[in-house]
Formats: structure tokens, sequence, C-alpha cells
């Protein structure tokens, strides 16, 4: 199965009567490198997860728990793409990225970062609030070389235990978007930990506040899939299954289609979670 990202595009460019083909976003937590997960674990997976991504030929994928030696067998197996992020352990290379991956013939990079959901989210391994873990968010303000308009995109990865982590870190995040996004179209993609009914996810897309973001799936007009992402490598009964795992955007963009990939070959499994894909105008 396949999780999700997140992406963004904007108004960059002088040219704006070029026409863009659409984009296709991929959120998609990938499961970190887990010696316990037996046959389910990343050597066995690392080829159909890059497989899984080359087929879809999404040209902006947010990934989620990629170890550093993860990130490595990717960028073998994804030389169309360049990949922005840092280990949320020591902003270098320990611990977990928020990776986000994009497509180096379609997006130039104008700006890119990182920061932490915490208190202080520019010092690097920073844990916030009642959080399990560091998190961390990955973001880049990308040029469509199609059109010349630029986007903000920002891949994130919130906390499994804390509650007032997963809440503070979204507020967080919308105030982030507005900064860093500087009036942009926006894409948000991730593992929130959190489903659409939670408070949560009602903070990310309260209508009342100017600065919310919308769930692609909400407004789309083709919904392909079930309305969950996690599985648990499918040890989770389907009654019980939930979707935590977003693709968000502003008014910036337009969605074609919407679709969680709930997906098995034979009976092997791309990970844990179902990837995220989504086709924005």
């Amino acid at each position: 199965m396949l999780p999700l990202l997140l992406t963004a595009c904007g108004n960059g460019g002088s040219d704006t009567s070029r026409q863009a083909d659409p984009i296709d976003v991929m959120s998609f937590n990938v499961r970190y490198d887990n010696p316990g997960d037996n046959q389910n674990n990343w050597q066995y997976r690392k080829d159909r997860v890059a497989n899984a991504i080359r087929f879809y030929d999404a040209e902006i994928v947010g990934t989620q728990e990629v170890l550093h030696n993860q990130l490595e067998d990717l960028k073998q197996r994804l030389t169309d793409y360049d990949v922005i992020g840092v280990g949320r352990e020591d902003g270098k290379e320990k611990g977990e990225y928020s990776a986000l991956w994009y497509k180096k013939d379609r997006f130039e990079v104008l700006a890119s970062g990182n920061f932490w959901l915490s208190e202080t989210p520019e010092t690097a391994g920073s844990k916030g609030w009642d959080g399990a873990c560091e998190r961390i968010a990955s973001w880049a303000k990308l040029k469509d070389k199609q059109s010349g308009k630029a986007l903000f995109a920002l891949n994130t990865h919130l906390d499994h235990i804390g509650v007032a982590a997963r809440r503070e870190g979204v507020s967080l995040l919308l105030d982030k978007v507005k900064e860093l996004g500087s009036g942009l179209p926006v894409i948000v993609t991730g593992d929130f930990n959190a489903d659409p009914a939670s408070d949560v996810i009602l903070h990310v897309t309260d209508a009342t506040n100017p600065d919310h973001l919308t769930d692609a799936r909400s407004i789309s007009p083709i919904v392909y899939g079930p309305d969950w992402s996690f599985h648990d490598f499918g040890r989770v009964p389907l009654e019980e299954r939930e979707r935590i795992d977003y693709v968000f955007i502003n008014q910036g963009f337009q969605v074609l289609r919407y679709g969680v990939l709930a997906e098995q070959e034979n009976e092997a499994f791309l990970s844990d979670h179902a990837p995220v894909l989504v086709t924005l105008k």
C-alpha cells in the first residue's frame, strides 16, 4: 500500500499565459526500517515502494518515516527526483525524515527549509509539548517550469501520542504556511495521526479561519479507494481502520481526482499505510 505527501502552486512567474499539465501529488508513509517487521521489512519493500511512486508518476511526493538508509535506497531508485529534508533528531541524518520529493524536469527550487513542531521550531531536534518524538516539517517553494508559476509544498508527520503536540502542531503549521507560503497556492501532505472528525483536522479545515486548508478528498469530483489509510500491514480489522494521511490545499488549486491506493502486490504490502494520490490543477 502507498501513503501520501505535501504540495502547492502559486503565481510566481511573469508568463501567466502558458498552460501547465495537472500535478499529481502523493502522500506516502513508507514505514521506517524496523527489523521486527520480518517479511514486511524494508529490504523486501523498497523496490515495491519505489515502483509505486514511479508507476503513478507523481510529481510531488511527501514521504514520512524515512530513515537515512531508506532515503539513500529511494535516491538510487528515483533518479528523476530530487529530495528536500533532514533527519528529525539532529537536523542532519539522524532519525526519520519527512522527505519531500519533486520531479526535476517539472520543478525548480526557489527556496526550501525545515522546522520542528515544537515551541522552538528553529531548534534542530527539539521535541514539542507532550510529544513522544521529535517531529519535523520540510517545505519548498517550487517554480513550475511549464507555467512559470510558483507553488508552496510542505510535508510533515504529527505525533502519535501527544494530544497537545498534535493540536499545537497544526496551529504552528498553519502559521508557518502563511508565513513561508507568501500568498502562494499551497499543498500540505502528511501523516497527521488524526481522523477527519478529530479536533486536529477540524482545526486545519475550519472555514472561519481565512488561513484554513481544505482536505482534497472533500472537494474531489472523483474519489477512489477506501475511506481509510492506516491498516498496519493488514492487521487492523476493516471496520476499525482510520484515514490519517492527507493532502491539504488552499484556494490556489482545483482538485481533479483523489485516491487512497489500498493495493498489494500478490499478498505483499507497500507499507503499513496506503498512499494518497491527488491530481491538482
